[in-house]
């Protein structure tokens, strides 16, 4: 059977490359709201950060951020996206046969 590739993203934190599903999806809606995308479908602008909270804060002080959303992220929305942080779900384990 024929390997399936795997989609890899920076993650806009500590700039390194991983596989899609290790990293989590920031999201600013055309609506203006940013939050995490679980599902990685919600419309907008989305940007990739490790699933650390010292990634979000290092792309937070880096304003990395702001630079992918091409818009100011506001001090509530980074206090916000840290205290979801530790709340989220682990990566979904992908069933394959290895």
């Amino acid at each position: 059977m024929k390997q399936r590739k795997i989609p890899m993203r920076m993650c806009v934190g500590c700039r390194e490359m991983k596989p899609k599903r290790e990293l989590l999806r920031v999201v600013r809606s055309p609506e203006g709201e940013i939050s995490f995308d679980l599902t990685g479908r919600k419309p907008g602008r989305g940007a990739y950060v490790c699933r650390s909270v010292e990634c979000l804060n290092q792309a937070i002080k880096k304003k990395q951020l702001e630079r992918a959303f091409s818009a100011p992220v506001s001090e509530s929305v980074r206090e916000s996206l840290a205290s979801q942080m530790p709340q989220l779900p682990p990566p979904a384990e992908e069933n394959g046969d290895e």
